[in-house]
């Protein structure tokens, strides 16, 4: 018997709820795995070190990491109405943000590319300082005004309102208007080294689990709360409805153009290496 594949993702509900059958041997005929938790930061810099063999991590990071890995087609996390939002201390415009100090997840993440071109057509002039926090420090950050605004992910769009904060912008709004896309956030990457036909197992094993999870949402529920961070349930419940959706089943078409669209703008804008013609070519 082969030794359990080494899987790192996060402990938010979305990835406990995709990887919980998978993770727990319910997947008939998938590979077993070693699970460890990390936020996407920690995982982007495992993909960079060539550390773990199937990984979630931010789209972003791609164009660092295609050579040694393989964007797998199903499992990670895209969506319309999910993206990243901009918060201050009062309510504002764009161009409130030039000059000023913002803090982000990470300068590696989905959410700091969309930010980037989101100020580049929106704020004159460019923001100023770009501080990185984990993002479970930024709303307090914020709101004790030791920074003029910040860029949340994850459940932070449901309890912002918590902190006396406001939206300035919306970033998946802004990508989606400009680009009639879904919104690309974390991606599931896996070692070539692997070989094709284990690579096709692994996708497969990552769309039953979806499926699995789906077809009975309580099999995850307690699974879900044990790692979401003393997460109020019902956000926990909000989180899983917006992130896990078609394009986690299935990248599909208009998956692949959101990614393609995303790391090509990014790379016109200086902020990631050119993509290879096919690098996100899988099988």
């Amino acid at each position: 018997m082969s030794d359990p594949l080494k899987i790192a993702y996060s402990p938010c509900p979305n990835d406990t709820f995709v990887f919980h059958a998978w993770a727990h041997g319910k997947v008939p005929g998938a590979p077993a795995l070693d699970v460890t938790f990390a936020d996407i930061d920690i995982t982007n810099g495992m993909a960079e070190r060539g550390e773990g063999d199937i990984l979630k991590v931010s789209y972003a990071v791609l164009p660092w990491v295609l050579e040694e890995y393989a964007l797998l087609p199903c499992g990670g996390a895209l969506g319309r109405g999910c993206g990243p939002l901009v918060l201050t201390r009062e309510s504002g415009e764009a161009k409130d943000l030039a000059g000023r100090t913002v803090a982000v997840p990470s300068e590696r993440s989905t959410a700091y590319l969309l930010f980037r071109l989101w100020a580049a057509d929106e704020v004159p002039g460019g923001v100023g300082e770009v501080k990185v926090l984990p993002f479970d420090e930024i709303m307090p950050a914020v709101r004790d005004g030791r920074v003029d605004a910040g860029l949340v992910i994850h459940e932070a769009r449901f309890t912002y309102r918590n902190y006396g904060l406001s939206c300035l912008a919306d970033m998946g709004e802004h990508w989606e208007r400009t680009t009639g896309l879904p919104i690309p956030l974390g991606a599931i990457i896996a070692k070539r080294s692997l070989g094709a036909e284990r690579l096709r197992e692994l996708a497969a094993a990552a769309r039953a689990s979806v499926r699995m999870a789906w077809d009975d949402t309580e099999a995850s529920r307690a699974y879900v709360l044990e790692h979401a961070q003393e997460m109020d349930p019902a956000v926990a419940d909000q989180h899983i409805g917006l992130y896990v959706n078609e394009f986690t089943a299935d990248l599909g078409e208009d998956g692949y153009a959101a990614v393609r669209g995303l790391l090509t703008r990014a790379a016109a804008e200086g902020l990631v290496p050119p993509l290879g013609r096919d690098a996100l070519h899988f099988g």
